[in-house]
Protein backbone atom coordinates (compact mmCIF):
# COMPACT_ATOMS: atom_id res chain seq x y z
CA UNK A 1 0.00 0.00 0.00
CA UNK A 2 1.33 3.48 -1.32
CA UNK A 3 1.85 5.33 2.52
CA UNK A 4 1.66 9.78 2.51
CA UNK A 5 5.43 9.60 3.02
CA UNK A 6 6.06 8.39 -0.42
CA UNK A 7 4.22 11.05 -2.47
CA UNK A 8 6.05 14.17 -2.56
CA UNK A 9 4.27 17.29 -0.57
CA UNK A 10 3.75 19.60 -3.61
CA UNK A 11 1.16 16.98 -5.34
CA UNK A 12 -0.51 16.39 -2.17
CA UNK A 13 -1.04 19.98 -1.94
CA UNK A 14 -2.08 20.66 -5.34
CA UNK A 15 -4.31 17.92 -4.98
CA UNK A 16 -6.05 19.48 -2.02
CA UNK A 17 -6.19 22.80 -3.83
CA UNK A 18 -8.09 20.86 -6.59
CA UNK A 19 -10.54 19.38 -4.12
CA UNK A 20 -11.35 22.56 -2.50
CA UNK A 21 -11.43 24.63 -5.82
CA UNK A 22 -15.16 25.87 -6.23
CA UNK A 23 -16.72 26.01 -9.77
CA UNK A 24 -18.39 29.40 -10.16
CA UNK A 25 -22.79 29.04 -9.66
CA UNK A 26 -25.80 30.87 -10.55
CA UNK A 27 -25.93 33.99 -8.92
CA UNK A 28 -28.25 34.37 -5.65
CA UNK A 29 -29.09 37.65 -6.46
CA UNK A 30 -32.77 38.32 -7.31
CA UNK A 31 -33.97 39.80 -11.08
CA UNK A 32 -35.32 42.87 -8.91
CA UNK A 33 -31.53 42.82 -7.42
CA UNK A 34 -30.54 42.18 -10.77
CA UNK A 35 -32.47 44.95 -11.99
CA UNK A 36 -31.99 47.59 -9.86
CA UNK A 37 -28.17 47.10 -10.35
CA UNK A 38 -28.12 47.47 -13.93
CA UNK A 39 -30.55 50.91 -13.80
CA UNK A 40 -28.17 52.11 -11.22
CA UNK A 41 -25.11 51.48 -13.56
CA UNK A 42 -23.56 49.27 -11.20
CA UNK A 43 -23.67 46.20 -13.23
CA UNK A 44 -23.98 45.20 -16.65
CA UNK A 45 -26.22 42.46 -18.54
CA UNK A 46 -24.01 40.07 -20.84
CA UNK A 47 -25.50 38.09 -23.77
CA UNK A 48 -23.76 35.11 -24.12
CA UNK A 49 -26.20 33.69 -26.72
CA UNK A 50 -24.95 33.58 -30.19
CA UNK A 51 -25.55 36.30 -33.08
CA UNK A 52 -28.84 34.70 -34.26
CA UNK A 53 -30.26 34.51 -30.62
CA UNK A 54 -29.23 37.91 -29.87
CA UNK A 55 -31.11 39.45 -33.71
CA UNK A 56 -34.47 38.10 -32.67
CA UNK A 57 -34.58 39.91 -29.34
CA UNK A 58 -32.24 41.11 -26.53
CA UNK A 59 -32.29 42.73 -23.11
CA UNK A 60 -32.15 46.34 -23.99
CA UNK A 61 -28.65 47.93 -22.72
CA UNK A 62 -27.23 44.24 -22.74
CA UNK A 63 -23.71 43.42 -24.34
CA UNK A 64 -23.46 41.28 -26.91
CA UNK A 65 -20.62 38.58 -26.27
CA UNK A 66 -21.76 35.55 -27.78
CA UNK A 67 -20.01 32.59 -25.78
CA UNK A 68 -18.58 31.05 -29.11
CA UNK A 69 -16.05 34.21 -29.28
CA UNK A 70 -15.91 34.25 -25.89
CA UNK A 71 -14.03 31.58 -25.57
CA UNK A 72 -11.85 32.61 -27.60
CA UNK A 73 -11.14 36.34 -26.22
CA UNK A 74 -7.73 37.09 -24.78
CA UNK A 75 -8.18 39.75 -22.22
CA UNK A 76 -7.71 43.02 -24.03
CA UNK A 77 -10.45 42.11 -26.40
CA UNK A 78 -12.55 41.19 -23.52
CA UNK A 79 -11.89 44.54 -21.89
CA UNK A 80 -13.02 46.60 -24.93
CA UNK A 81 -16.63 45.10 -24.90
CA UNK A 82 -17.07 44.87 -21.12
CA UNK A 83 -15.87 47.27 -18.09
CA UNK A 84 -14.24 45.82 -15.79
CA UNK A 85 -15.33 48.41 -12.77
CA UNK A 86 -18.86 46.72 -12.48
CA UNK A 87 -20.78 43.49 -11.29
CA UNK A 88 -21.38 41.38 -14.82
CA UNK A 89 -24.50 39.40 -14.99
CA UNK A 90 -24.51 36.99 -17.66
CA UNK A 91 -27.33 35.18 -19.40
CA UNK A 92 -28.26 32.94 -22.07
CA UNK A 93 -31.44 31.26 -22.80
CA UNK A 94 -31.05 28.44 -20.16
CA UNK A 95 -28.02 29.07 -18.02
CA UNK A 96 -25.82 26.92 -19.30
CA UNK A 97 -23.96 29.16 -21.43
CA UNK A 98 -24.03 31.85 -18.85
CA UNK A 99 -22.08 29.43 -16.31
CA UNK A 100 -19.44 28.51 -18.86
CA UNK A 101 -19.11 32.52 -19.57
CA UNK A 102 -18.74 33.15 -15.85
CA UNK A 103 -15.82 30.61 -15.53
CA UNK A 104 -13.82 32.35 -18.49
CA UNK A 105 -14.81 35.36 -17.20
CA UNK A 106 -13.96 34.99 -13.20
CA UNK A 107 -10.70 33.52 -14.32
CA UNK A 108 -9.68 37.41 -16.22
CA UNK A 109 -10.68 38.97 -12.80
CA UNK A 110 -14.05 40.52 -13.52
CA UNK A 111 -16.96 40.16 -10.41
CA UNK A 112 -19.41 37.85 -12.59
CA UNK A 113 -22.38 36.38 -11.50
CA UNK A 114 -24.13 34.20 -13.88
CA UNK A 115 -28.29 33.99 -13.89
CA UNK A 116 -30.14 30.67 -14.59
CA UNK A 117 -32.95 32.71 -15.77
CA UNK A 118 -32.39 32.87 -19.14
CA UNK A 119 -33.62 36.03 -21.32
CA UNK A 120 -37.68 35.23 -21.66
CA UNK A 121 -37.57 34.84 -17.88
CA UNK A 122 -35.57 38.51 -17.88
CA UNK A 123 -38.38 39.34 -20.39
CA UNK A 124 -41.05 38.52 -17.97
CA UNK A 125 -39.57 39.70 -14.99
CA UNK A 126 -39.53 43.11 -16.50
CA UNK A 127 -36.73 43.63 -18.38
CA UNK A 128 -37.05 45.71 -21.15
CA UNK A 129 -37.09 43.68 -24.90
CA UNK A 130 -35.19 45.20 -27.64
CA UNK A 131 -35.14 43.95 -31.69
CA UNK A 132 -32.40 44.29 -34.36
Amino acid sequence: MLGMKSIPLFVVVGLLSLSTASAIDHTKDTLKTVKERVEEKKAVLVDVREVGEWDEGHVADAVAFPLSELSKADIEAIKKKIPKDRILYTYCAAGKRSLTAGEILKSHGFDVRPLKPGYKELIGAGFKNEKK
